[in-house]
């Protein structure tokens, strides 16, 4: 029999990887209880936030680059990228302007830059790639990806024809853009975006309004914060004849999407579409009997393009059964029945806090996966 797992992270928690070695460890403890012979494949999956790059190096191979860059702060921290065995590089913005670098006093959407983003993908051009992928989910940015692109040699020029700096809060500033000192390596690169999100630059939708809060900003905040995207966003039309306000997934990583489309003319792809391809997913779940994923919570949000629903997707069109097995299952979590998902349980075996429930989610994996597939195992019997 063969099991394929490949659950997303369980954030805050878990990573892809633990996860999966979590399930792995369960499954292989009911198979032996039940003397059955089981063979296990592992495929960390990632969404482009968080773990990307740890997911898809441990999935398809390759190797991790190790490199200096700054936080969202400005601040000089060690971060990372990787490298496939074809040269193409994973990047996930994250590693250096992610929220998880930021103590929660630390968050504010004013001053946080992507700069160090921009130095990861100029890293990653001076060793020689020239195919990237960029995972751009967990930012603490909300600066339009301006720092991403000051990174790379664009300058954001003020009325007195000095550059601006930091933060969402500058960018009301920006009266023109250069382009000329713009790394022209980037021309030649291939670059694909794993993103998710749908959300466009601006309004009730968007960048600001929707994440805004959870990195910082106040009420107060959003409202500049959104109308300094909408003039960024004017004047990146005016100056490179580019309308990119509206298109979908711009309003992503505070509106990292935005720039990415802009200056390094990237293409937006959904992260679970991104993983599969890189690991011929859909080679792997043709050949397994049974599919187990999972993800932190799971619930009607999943159906917009989350791990298990990518799995669920594929596997419908096989025939297989999947197991969802997650944190917890939340609002209209049984819409994903009709999504290709055969079942969904929770680790949760007992009233706890959120707290004890994130320290001891590889353990209380372990034992649902091992509970799981003892009773899959009892039906195979039979």
């Amino acid at each position: 029999m063969k099991v394929l797992i490949a659950p997303d992270s369980f954030k805050g928690s878990l990573t892809s990887l633990q996860a999966a070695n979590a399930m792995e460890r369960g499954v292989l403890k009911a198979a032996f209880s039940a003397n059955a012979v089981v063979e296990v494949y592992k495929i960390p999956m990632a969404d482009g936030g968080e773990g990307t790059v740890e997911a898809v190096i441990c999935a398809a191979g390759g190797r991790i680059v190790k490199t200096r860059v700054l936080d969202p702060l400005g601040r000089t921290i060690n971060s990372f990228f990787g490298v496939l065995s074809d040269g193409t590089a994973v990047i996930e913005m994250a590693a250096a302007s992610g929220l998880n670098l930021l103590k929660p006093g630390e968050r504010n959407p004013m001053v946080t830059t992507t700069y160090g983003t921009g130095q990861l993908i100029r890293s990653a051009l001076d060793h020689g790639c020239r195919k990237l992928i960029i995972g751009i989910g967990g930012s603490a940015t909300n600066d339009g990806g301006v720092g991403m692109a000051q990174a790379l040699g664009v300058k954001f020029l003020d009325a007195e024809g000095k550059n601006i700096g930091f933060g969402g809060g500058e960018l009301s500033k920006i009266e023109r853009i250069d382009i000329s000192g713009l790394d022209p390596r980037v021309k030649g690169a291939d670059i694909v975006v794993a993103c998710d999100v749908k959300n466009v630059l601006c309004g009730p939708q968007g960048a600001s309004a929707v994440y805004g809060p959870q990195k910082g900003a106040t009420p107060e905040m959003v409202e500049i914060l959104d109308e300094n995207l909408r003039h960024l966003a004017e004047v990146i039309k005016v100056d490179l004849g580019k309308d990119i306000a509206e298109v979908p997934g711009s309003g992503a990583a505070g509106g990292l999407g935005a720039a990415l489309m802009a200056f390094l003319n990237s293409k937006l792809r959904p992260g679970i579409e991104i993983m599969m391809d890189i690991t011929h997913f859909s080679d792997r779940v043709s050949n397994a009997n049974l599919i187990i994923t999972g993800e932190g919570c799971t619930d009607y949000q999943t159906l917009f393009g989350k791990v298990p629903f990518g799995i669920g997707q594929v596997a419908k069109r096989f025939n297989k059964p999947v197991i969802c097995i997650s944190g917890s299952l939340g609002e209209d979590y049984e819409q994903l029945y009709d999504a290709g998902i055969t079942a969904l349980f929770s680790i949760i075996n007992r009233p706890m806090t959120l707290e004890e429930a994130m320290e001891r989610g590889e353990e209380l994996l372990e034992k649902v996966s091992e509970n799981v597939f003892r009773l899959y195992l009892s039906r195979e019997v039979r």
